[in-house]
């Protein structure tokens, strides 16, 4: 059976050229996003400045929340420092070190800031040094109040040298001036500081973090970290113990995250918090891509498949006639297309792991992930691939097969040379029913005005374009009937040949138009999906956003204190509020079920309803004061979150809490679904900073160049309008939407790929078709003209359903986000979308018709049969 599947796919070349390119390019694309799943669960942070240290003892930095996936937590929490002392004296520890990461930055001589890794935690104390591995160290340690150490490189870009006298910004204070003691040449090493002046400056001396480290590092002696670590995790579970104690007997609502104990590739993720979440951000991504990755690879690999079986539909039903059994014909059409898939997965798995290269690249140069988190790679993704693609092909080839290995033979060979009378009824229903839910499915934005209810848009579209290649054969037998019906009698021969071939060969038709349809809705839903959220987004913001300024501190890690004061005291300003940030995790129940949902949240004052209009609904902004909290309308759905409810929140270092729902906002979209008070927020960021004041001015220049003054006399401070005039443009996407446009780009190209082999091989498949004709005393020039008018009418018609299946989930889109029954987008995708697809459909049979009318008509019937 193999030796003769062999011969077989010989002398279908054409046919199979678009399986293999079917099969290649699904394996590059399976085998890529299997690679960024795998890195996702199990590629590692480097340790950094914590790699001298082998076991860490820090908070969770991850949440975890049951069968899913655990919640990266960005926020650096704290350890009670009495665990420093304790933990130094566990056997096999040669050094504990409390380290404290705090906002610094240096300033040169001409006032700029010099850019370092991460100003938020660029301040430590000397201390810290002991976790360095090999580090070089040119001076002595700083040991008064006025003295720090830099690292080699900050210093080398500052051209600062042991002895001199520098200004350094630390936790928000006024830049003071410090002596340089020494350089320290070790990787992220940052700005260090005299241990007690650490604690002081990074506010662990008293207030909320007094007594508190960012985690405990040891040392140990060569062969122990096993044991330290064990008797580490005892250590911690009687501080847990008796913090419980003190918590239950406290009134305070909120509860400390679990301290945990790492070693190894572990320490990566403590040392990097909020890196780390950038895993999670891969294993996001994979898993929303898979779907759609697999149902366009199943059509299109259903798709070549049936075009090449179906070429050999004589072949097959022949073998029936002398003897051939069902389970042997199907065997024999699997084991064809499984020879052609084994010989172009391998290229295209090794194609699909350089694909993962460019798309980390990318990711990075985005800032969606960090440039230290690498890519695993291993031979999972191409074994997964394997297994898919051959799962995919061995179902496509019998289905394939399956209608002439069961038809009696004598029948099978009768209808070897036409396709049945009547397209299946069945199939047709079928294809309406997938229609009709996928409309159903296109109403979920106008329920919900979320980036996870827009998705719902392009899944609508896809699954519409599987209901249509279904349905199809009946839908175009039925245009050409009714064409035929309209024909008059003096019609040309091309046309009445060309609407004859549509009657007769409604399925070979209907299969080139529901693919080319499919690319329609597919670049149409999903790029103009994207392009409404951000739409809907910076409408939101720009309409919510009263303020005219912003006011920032991107190199200190965050605004110096007294910011705040000084601008609501410069003239012309009318209201002035902080604005930040953070992640928190949300807890409630809906059905009966838990469910964990993790987003971003603004931190606010009660002035923020100068700067911001939320468009609240119930409630106020101005009682965002103590353990209080607003949210939106789609949160205030949920049971128990309605206004004057506590709803259970994880923020972002891990801490419980239970604030009170003090008002109900309608502008998610543009400012997220929740904003925390600033006192809830307090001492539960990283840096304890404010990440930036909005400004509403009374719009005299007068007060913009007051506005201007105060931030070029202060280092650091950078002053930006709110609205820049050009959110809604694609040049000013966020990087998750440049993401999804690349991402419809490369599957763009292998869709159109596969419709391009498609159709050439479908023309191909002609050439007895060609030659009988030309035999009949058609011209060459008919036959040219014939086979144009099917091209004209595969174009308009994948067109025309393609435009007719996105035009409904487009329309609710629209309406859903902005109040306007079409949504928002480059007014040049439509034209090009169409120029494309007839380009395709003209160019794909033009080439292979040409080519078969080279060939003698007598050779050409005889190489047929």
């Amino acid at each position: 059976m193999l030796h003769l599947a062999v011969r077989m796919a010989g002398h279908r070349i054409t046919a199979l050229l678009a399986v293999a390119c079917a099969v290649l390019g699904g394996a590059a694309l399976i085998t890529g996003t299997g690679v960024m799943a795998e890195s996702g669960f199990r590629s590692q942070l480097p340790a950094g400045r914590l790699a001298g240290a082998e076991v860490v003892v820090s908070t969770e930095q991850s949440f975890d929340s049951g069968p899913d996936l655990p919640i990266a937590l960005p926020e650096r929490g704290t350890v009670p420092a009495k665990l420093v002392d304790e933990l130094a004296q566990l056997p096999g520890v040669t050094a504990a070190v409390g380290d404290i990461g705090f906002p610094a930055a240096l300033v040169d001589a001409d006032g700029r800031v010099v850019p370092t890794q991460d100003p938020r935690t660029a301040g430590h104390g000397w201390s810290s040094t002991k976790l360095f591995v090999d580090a070089k160290v040119d001076g002595s340690a700083p040991a008064g109040a006025r003295e720090v150490a830099l690292d080699s490189a900050t210093a080398a870009t500052a051209g600062v040298r042991v002895g001199d006298r520098v200004e350094v910004v630390a936790a928000g204070r006024a830049a003071a001036a410090y002596r340089v003691t020494a350089l320290v040449d070790a990787p992220d090493a940052g700005i260090l500081f005299a241990d007690p002046t650490a604690v002081r400056l990074s506010g662990r001396a008293d207030g909320e973090r007094a007594g508190t480290v960012d985690l405990v590092a040891l040392r140990t002696e060569p062969g122990t970290e096993a044991s330290v670590a064990a008797a580490a995790r005892e250590k911690i579970k009687d501080t847990a113990k008796g913090t419980a104690k003190n918590t239950n007997t406290s009134t305070s609502t909120a509860a400390p995250a679990d301290l945990i104990v790492s070693t190894g590739s572990e320490r990566g993720d403590i040392a990097s918090p909020g890196a780390g979440a950038a895993r999670s951000l891969l294993i996001l991504l994979a898993s929303s891509l898979g779907g759609i990755i697999m149902l366009i690879i199943g059509f299109v690999m259903a798709s070549a498949l049936a075009v090449s079986i179906g070429g050999q539909r004589r072949d097959l039903a022949l073998m029936r006639a002398v003897g051939a059994t069902p389970k042997q014909i199907r065997r024999l059409a699997a084991g064809q297309a499984s020879i052609i898939a084994a010989v172009a997965v391998v290229p295209g798995v090794g194609l699909g792991y350089l694909l993962a290269g460019q798309f980390r690249r990318m990711l990075v140069d985005r800032g969606v992930i960090p440039e230290a988190l690498p890519l695993t790679f291993s031979p999972l993704p191409a074994l997964a691939t394997v297994l898919l693609l051959g799962l995919a092909v061995q179902v496509s080839a019998r289905s394939a097969a399956w209608r002439t290995s069961r038809m009696p033979a004598t029948e099978a060979v009768a209808e070897s040379r036409s396709e049945p009378r009547t397209p299946s009824k069945m199939r047709a229903r079928f294809g309406l029913l997938l229609i009709v839910a996928a409309t159903t499915l296109s109403v979920v934005p106008l329920l919900s005005r979320t980036v996870l209810g827009a998705t719902a848009t392009s899944m609508a579209g896809i699954i519409g374009a599987i209901g249509l290649a279904l349905a199809g054969p009946a839908l175009v037998r039925g245009i050409g009937d009714a064409a035929g019906r309209r024909l008059r009698p003096g019609v040309s021969a091309p046309t009445w040949l060309a609407v004859s071939n549509i009657r007769a060969y409604a399925l070979r038709l209907s299969g080139v138009v529901s693919a080319l349809a499919m690319a329609v809705v597919f670049v149409l839903t999903y790029t103009l999906a994207q392009t409404t959220v951000m739409s809907a987004t910076t409408q939101d913001t720009r309409t919510g956003t009263l303020a005219q300024q912003r006011l920032t501190a991107p190199g200190l890690g965050g605004l110096p204190a007294g910011t705040l004061t000084a601008v609501t005291k410069t003239s012309g300003v009318e209201a002035a509020a902080p604005v930040s940030d953070t992640t928190v995790i949300r807890e409630y129940e809906q059905f009966g079920d838990p469910v964990v949902e993790s987003g971003s949240a603004m931190i606010l004052t009660p002035a923020a309803s100068g700067v911001l209009d939320l468009d609240v609904r119930d409630g106020s902004l101005a009682r965002l004061t103590g353990d209080t909290v607003a949210v939106s309308t789609e949160v205030a759905r949920s049971p128990g979150s309605g206004l004057g409810s506590r709803i259970t929140l994880v923020l972002g270092d891990g801490t419980r809490v239970s604030p009170k729902v003090v008002a109900v906002y309608d502008r998610a979209l543009g400012f997220g679904p929740l904003a925390l008070s600033h006192d809830l927020a307090a001492g539960h960021t990283t840096t304890g900073l404010d990440q930036s004041v909005l400004v509403r001015t009374d719009g005299s220049e007068a007060a913009q160049r007051a506005l201007t003054t105060l931030a070029a006399a202060r280092p650091g401070l950078a002053l930006e309008p709110t609205d820049t005039g050009s959110g809604g443009s694609l040049s000013d996407a966020p990087p998750e939407v440049w993401i999804n446009l690349a991402l419809i780009v490369v599957l763009l190209g292998y869709l159109l790929l596969s419709i391009a082999n498609k159709l050439v091989a479908t023309t191909a498949q002609r050439q007895g078709e060609i030659a009988t004709l030309r035999l009949n005393g058609t011209t060459p020039r008919q036959i040219l003209a014939m086979m144009r008018r099917e091209a004209a009418v595969i174009g308009a018609a994948a067109l025309t359903t393609g435009l007719l299946l996105s035009a409904i989930p487009l329309a609710l889109l629209g309406i859903g986000f902005l109040d306007r029954p079409w949504p928002a987008g480059p007014v040049w995708l439509l034209p090009a979308v169409a120029l494309t697809v007839i380009c395709t459909a003209f160019i794909t049979v033009e080439l292979p018709t040409r080519q078969a009318l080279r060939t003698a008509p007598a050779h050409a019937l005889s190489a047929r049969e």
